[in-house]
């Protein structure tokens, strides 16, 4: 029997026992904090990062093998920041040592957020929920019907319908007047068109994570360690001709060193699934990337590997807010309209980008603190500015933050940069550059999306949804006008197009790369030139995967869990 399909018959047979010994969200059994764990322990496969990616791993090795996932974060549950689509963006808003975000600027001066949390950017987005086209599937060199099955894995747990209103349909109705067609209705499907797609939030507004995926697991196969940060992979030299990934170091939220080890075993692995920041920065931490770079930061050399760090891609994101004269109903994405130009169109709407009506207001979005369409520039963030603006913003009524964006975000994309180390503190940021829009035709698909998006505020179907007296250009303006990101303005941005989408160039949190098949890893996920080591996350990534990644992250979990486990069984 072929590997492959070796693998789906597995993953059916896994599908059917998966819940058999299960446990269900939020009380996991094996779940803890790393303060509870021993200083030395042994188990077939430890994964690093709890993540998007790491979750799925997790539970379906479990089924057959001991698995550790250590998370650097702590616990999703229990955190109405985290769970309910009403306080969107506060999670993104707390910039505390323990928030489930942590922030960082690229280089580039675009603020940005990586997860720190169980579950993982699950935890923090927007909660769209789409799958890959068939085309990328194909281009990975993906099996189609494993894939299809690993998506079918994914949605039984935590994907829905999302309720269409009056402003979500506004938006779909004016993508069909602008242009963007066939209406394609509800649908998982990356179809060109129109559709609403589905969103892991339920009907009473609650998020559901990765971490929700670790119901598949079997209890007695898994241990889940929180606020476990991971400082190196050890390798293995003596009599091998490769370095041998053989165990970790961690520390827990005390700072207490404890150690991991693979079980003896051929087939035993460590697998980094710490996203497309995480994994980069822990394989230069261990030793494997730029021999120079790592020699500068005092790292021993266990490979040099000048591609890890390379190849890092941000979609980039630019919108349009466009205030409402009348109430619309809190929405995340919903609907997109997939063009043939290369740009997807979403949009969000309602008082989640205040934070909620009453009283203490984060103001989400809008949050002083949070950078990101915010109301003080992130140079001048010092408390007393913060504490002022939030005065000032209570003052307002709540018609001022009334209405929605809507965006557009580039497909691919072909510009590129890089991530470099800034010290060895492997809880601190590295240093990333996406180099936005330095490619001509990441320019061009933007401003085809600008055009498409005035041509939605234009629309018959939104009409309602608009004053009158705010043209286009003064729309463009005030978004402008915002302090988005560190990057310096001009005036012309409401006249040239080009200009407005880089001066408010911001990240819809799709960022990849760093660890790209067919240069830092190969078409199965293993660290090129060593042995034991995978990375598996999107930072495997050479383009983001559809419209929103994370519908693709989670599948790719599962589907490279059971492939694992095949070859495993396999004889």
């Amino acid at each position: 029997m072929g590997v492959w399909w070796w693998s789906i018959f597995l993953a059916a047979i896994l599908f059917f026992h998966d819940f058999c010994a299960s446990e269900t969200a939020p009380n996991y059994s094996f779940m803890q904090n790393a303060t509870s764990a021993p200083s030395v322990s042994y188990y077939d496969y430890i994964i690093v990062g709890g993540g998007t990616a790491g979750c799925p791993l997790a539970a379906t090795l479990s089924q057959n093998s001991s698995v550790l996932l250590l998370e650097r974060g702590g616990s999703p549950y229990g955190n109405p920041n985290i769970t309910s689509l009403s306080s969107f963006g506060a999670a993104l808003s707390d910039l505390s040592p323990t928030s489930p975000s942590q922030r960082f600027i690229s280089e580039d001066g675009v603020i940005n957020a990586r997860a720190r949390v169980l579950g993982g950017g699950s935890c923090l987005n927007a909660g769209f929920y789409t799958r890959a086209p068939p085309d990328y599937v194909r281009d990975v060199g993906w099996n189609g019907r494993l894939v299809n099955e690993s998506y079918e894995w994914v949605e039984e747990v935590v994907t829905f319908e999302p309720p269409m209103r009056q402003w979500q349909s506004a938006v779909r109705d004016g993508l069909l007047e602008a242009g963007v067609l066939p209406n394609n209705g509800f649908t998982y499907d990356h179809l060109y068109g129109t559709k609403i797609g589905g969103t892991i939030f339920d009907q009473k507004g609650q998020r559901h994570t990765a971490a929700d995926l670790l119901e598949y697991a079997n209890p007695t196969g898994l241990t889940v360690l929180l606020h476990a940060s991971v400082h190196k992979i050890l390798f293995r030299h003596k009599g091998k001709i490769r370095p041998l990934a053989h165990g970790v170091i961690f520390r827990d939220a005390k700072g207490a060193k404890r150690r991991a080890y693979l079980k003896n075993g051929p087939k035993n692995e460590i697998i980094i699934s710490s996203g497309a920041l995480g994994s980069p920065q822990l394989l230069m931490l261990s030793g494997v990337g730029p021999a120079e770079h790592l020699k500068a930061h005092n790292i021993t050399v266990v490979l040099d590997q000048p591609l890890v760090g390379q190849g890092m891609s941000d979609n980039p994101m630019n919108a349009i807010f466009v205030p409402s004269p009348l109430p619309v109903e809190v929405s995340l994405i919903q609907v997109v309209g997939i063009t043939h130009f290369g740009s997807y169109i979403e949009a969000a709407s309602g008082e989640n980008f205040a934070g909620g009506s009453s009283p203490p207001r984060d103001y989400g979005m809008f949050s002083p603190k949070i950078g990101q369409l915010s109301t003080v520039p992130p140079k001048h963030r010092t408390q007393e500015a913060i504490d002022k603006a939030v005065e000032y913003m209570n003052q307002l009524d709540d018609t001022a933050f009334r209405g929605g964006f809507i965006l557009e975000k580039v497909m691919g994309p072909v510009s590129t940069g890089h991530l470099e180390l800034r010290n060895r503190n492997p809880n601190e940021n590295p240093s990333v550059t996406f180099n936005y829009f330095k490619e001509p035709q990441d320019l061009s698909r933007c401003v085809q999306g600008i055009q498409t998006i005035e041509k939605i505020i234009d629309s018959k179907a939104f009409s309602k949804f608009r004053y009158n007296f705010m043209s286009l250009p003064t729309l463009l303006n005030m978004t402008a006008s915002g302090p988005i990101n560190l990057l310096p303005k001009h005036s012309n941005a409401s006249t040239s197009l080009e200009q407005y989408c880089k001066d408010t160039v911001m990240t819809i949190w799709h960022y990849h790369g760093g660890c790209q098949v067919g240069q830092v890893v190969d078409q199965d996920y293993k660290v090129l030139g060593v042995d034991a080591l995978r990375v598996i996350d999107g930072s495997t990534f050479n383009y983001s995967p559809g419209t929103n990644p994370q519908a693709t992250v989670m599948m790719l979990g599962r589907y490279m869990g059971v492939k694992i486990l095949s070859e495993r069984l396999a004889k």
